[in-house]
C-alpha cells in the first residue's frame, strides 16, 4: 500500500511539471520577436519589414561598351617625290596648312651628282597631326614625312565584338567619354559599319561622328563608347534582384490590397539592362512589389512597408495629429491676423491726408 501511494504521488508531480512546462513554453513563444523586426502580430503571424516599389512600363536601352580612337575624318600621309635627306622643314606639329603649301624640302643629291632641292606639298587643307621628320633625316619615296588632317571634323573608330554584329547599323546613337573630362558625355552617331569581320580579333569596325563640334575633344584621344543598340519597350520593369528563384522558375512578391500582406506570383521575364528586368507576365502596371526583404517571405506573409521610413498606420496617426492641431493653429492665426489688422488700421489713421 505504501509503495502504491508513493507511485501515485510521483506520477501526479510529473503531470504537474509537464503542464507547467507547456504553459511556460506557450507564454515565451507568444512574446518572441519574429525576423521581421516587429514581433508577433495578431493571430500569431510574423510581420516582416520590407521595401516596395510600384511597377510601371519603361523602355530599357540595350547597349554595348567599347573603346575607340578619336581621329580626324580626313587625314592624308605626305610622301616626297624623290629620295634623299630632309634639308628644310616649314611646319611643326599643329601647324595649319592649305593645299599646295610647302611642308619641307628634300635634297636628292648624292656624291658626284647635283640636283635641285625637291619641295614636298600639302595635299589637302588641314593641320599637321603628326610630328614632321627632322632635318637631316634620310627618306625615300615611301617615307611618310608628315600627316595632314582636318581636326575641325573628328570621328571615333571602334571595334565591336562579333556577337553584336546582328544589331549594328548606321544611325545608332552613342555616348563618348574621355579621361580628360570625367562625367562629361559627348553624343555621337554611327555613320559607317565595316562590311567584314576581322578574322584575327573577331570584331567589326564602326565609325561614329560627333553630333556637335567641341573644342575639348582632340584627335588622338582615347574614348570610351557606350553604343545603344536595341530598345526594349512595352513591359513593366522591376529590380532583377527582387525576384526569387524556386525550381528554376522566378517569382515576385506582390503586395495585396490593403498593403498588409503579400502574394507570391510566378512571373515570365524578358531582357535585363543595368539591373532592371522586364516582366512579361505575372505583374501588372501600377501594382506594388517587394524589392527588399523578399527572401524571408512566403505566400500570404504579413508585411510592414518601410519604403518611406514610416508605415501606413504611422502616417495615418501623424495625419490625425495634424488635423487635431489645425483648429488651434487657425485660432492662433486669427488672433495674430486681428492684431495685425488693428495695428495697420491704427498706423493708417495716423497718416496725414
Amino acid at each position: 500500500m505504501r509503495r502504491s501511494h508513493i507511485v501515485m504521488i510521483v506520477a501526479a508531480a510529473a503531470m504537474v511539471a509537464v503542464v507547467a512546462g507547456v504553459a511556460i513554453s506557450k507564454k515565451a513563444g507568444g512574446n518572441a520577436s519574429g525576423p521581421g523586426g516587429k514581433g508577433r502580430g495578431r493571430g500569431g503571424s510574423t510581420v516582416f519589414s520590407v521595401k516596395t516599389e510600384t511597377v510601371k512600363k519603361e523602355t530599357l536601352h540595350g547597349y554595348v561598351i567599347a573603346n575607340g580612337e578619336i581621329e580626324s575624318q580626313n587625314s592624308v600621309n605626305v610622301f616626297p617625290d624623290v629620295g634623299g635627306k630632309i634639308m628644310e622643314t616649314n611646319v611643326m606639329l599643329g601647324s595649319s596648312v592649305r593645299r599646295g603649301d610647302i611642308i619641307a624640302y628634300v635634297d636628292p643629291n648624292s656624291p658626284g651628282q647635283y640636283y635641285k632641292k625637291s619641295p614636298v606639298y600639302a595635299p589637302i587643307n588641314g593641320s599637321i597631326i603628326s610630328t614632321p621628320l627632322k632635318n637631316g633625316t634620310t627618306v625615300s619615296t615611301g617615307t611618310v614625312i608628315a600627316i595632314v588632317g582636318d581636326i575641325s571634323n573628328l570621328q571615333v573608330s571602334a571595334d565591336i565584338p562579333e556577337r553584336y554584329v546582328a544589331v549594328l547599323k548606321t544611325g545608332l546613337k552613342a555616348e563618348v567619354s574621355v579621361e580628360a573630362y570625367p562625367g562629361v558625355v559627348f553624343n555621337a552617331t554611327v555613320t559607317r559599319v565595316s562590311p567584314v569581320v576581322d578574322t584575327t580579333s573577331r570584331t567589326k569596325e564602326v565609325v561614329l561622328h560627333f553630333d556637335k563640334k567641341d573644342e575639348r575633344v582632340n584627335a588622338g584621344m582615347f574614348g570610351k563608347i557606350k553604343l545603344y543598340t536595341v530598345d526594349y519597350a512595352g513591359c513593366v520593369t522591376m529590380p532583377a534582384d527582387a525576384l526569387v528563384s524556386l525550381n528554376d522558375e522566378y517569382y515576385a512578391y506582390v503586395v495585396k490590397e490593403g498593403g498588409d500582406s503579400v502574394e507570391r506570383r510566378k512571373v515570365k521575364t524578358g531582357e535585363t539592362v543595368d539591373g532592371r528586368i522586364q516582366i512579361l507576365e505575372g505583374v501588372k502596371e501600377g501594382e506594388k512589389v517587394v524589392i527588399q526583404g523578399q527572401t524571408s517571405l512566403n505566400d500570404g506573409s504579413k508585411i510592414r512597408d518601410i519604403t518611406n521610413g514610416t508605415t501606413k498606420n504611422e502616417q495615418a496617426e501623424a495625419s490625425n495629429e495634424k488635423k487635431s492641431e489645425n483648429p488651434e493653429r487657425k485660432e492662433r492665426s486669427g488672433e495674430r491676423s486681428g492684431k495685425g489688422e488693428g495695428a495697420n488700421s491704427e498706423r493708417s489713421g495716423q497718416r496725414p491726408n
